[in-house]
């Protein structure tokens, strides 16, 4: 596994890491999801990505469980903001909730500090400066060694190390968006935008939520009844024009990916580790059989003409279902804030 420095953090990561979106939610077998994490710690991915919010900290707790003799040899980075329950007030990125989400994920973890603590989405609600006030006092703390964002579009990124500046705060060092094939909107501004600040980039959903596992070839592989599908309708029904054309480019890609000689989802992880502004990418099994197809790719690359290919199949910077980038601003989610 190859390594990187996460930033200008001078944490060396490898470059695929361990999302466990998975673990305590579709996977709820403790012992199974703990030999997952030791499986992936063994074949060298030394970054584990977790998040309150997973399986209402389910997810947190398994990993916590795993890591039991091993947290020295891990980059440790989890996430606060998304809600914690039906109190409005355990949500966000005030200083309130973030202090006790923090000394909450600490605990299900078994920790008494994350290498990496990051803000889920962006709160509108909150002032920046609060929020990174906070996130400093954690890092001086000794509580967190670095922060960073997930979902943040390119402006608040921006608007985030500004503030840092004026404040004299932690800045945040790493960004952790969306990013795959047929999701490419984050070429456009948010990539360079990190590479402007020197940020690490740990990009998720390089599958594109299973359209680029290979195991979609046709409208009839979607079961829009259960799981994902069903819950995403918006992201996978190819009655919309979206994913109607993330269903014409999966066959393409499916085509150069035989013509390559590569697994469709090795092509996929691949290509978004190719860009020079990522950082590392998180798989997301679910299984430890998922965990074994994934890492048979990680020494993948991709010639010219491969990428060549692919701009043809999905231009650069276009997000084929605009639903794929997970966050909306406010002004356009709410009609209130667009009429006088």
């Amino acid at each position: 596994m190859r390594r990187r420095i996460l930033g200008g953090t001078g944490i060396s990561v490898s470059d695929h890491a361990l999302g466990t979106m998975m673990l305590g939610t579709a996977n709820t077998d403790r012992d199974d999801c703990v030999r997952l994490v030791h499986r992936a710690l063994d074949a060298g991915i030394n970054l584990v990505d977790t998040a309150d919010a997973y399986g209402d900290g389910a997810s947190e707790e398994f990993v916590g469980q795993a890591l039991k003799g091993r947290r020295d040899e891990v980059v440790l980075a989890t996430k606060g903001h998304l809600p914690m329950g039906e109190d409005p007030n355990r949500s966000g990125s005030s200083r309130r909730w973030l202090t006790r989400a923090l000394e909450e994920s600490l605990r299900r973890l078994g920790t008494d500090h994350v290498d990496l603590y990051q803000l889920h989405r962006p709160d509108p609600l909150t002032d920046i400066d609060e929020t990174l006030g906070a996130l400093s006092d954690f890092v001086r703390a000794g509580k967190v060694r670095a922060v960073g964002t997930s979902t943040f579009p390119a402006e608040l990124q921006v608007e985030a190390q500004w503030a840092a500046q004026r404040g004299g705060h932690v800045r945040p060092r790493t960004e952790q968006p969306p990013y795959s094939v047929l999701a490419r909107g984050a070429e456009a501004a948010l990539l360079p935008t990190a590479q402007r600040y020197g940020l690490g980039v740990l990009v998720w959903g390089p599958l594109s939520g299973g359209w680029l596992s290979g195991r979609i070839r046709s409208a009839e592989d979607i079961d829009l009844s259960a799981g994902r599908a069903a819950v995403e309708r918006h992201k996978f029904d190819v009655g919309l024009p979206g994913n109607a054309r993330k269903l014409a480019a999966v066959r393409a890609l499916t085509e150069l990916a035989e013509e390559a000689g590569i697994a469709l989802r090795h092509l996929a992880t691949a290509f978004v580790r190719t860009h020079p502004a990522v950082t590392s990418v998180l798989l997301g099994p679910r299984t430890g059989e998922q965990l074994e197809t994934l890492l048979a790719g990680t020494e993948v690359t991709l010639s010219a003409d491969v990428l060549d290919r692919i701009d043809e199949i999905v231009p650069p910077g276009t997000n084929l279902n605009p639903d794929d980038f997970y966050y909306t601003p406010p002004a356009l989610a709410d009609a209130a804030l667009r009429r006088r």
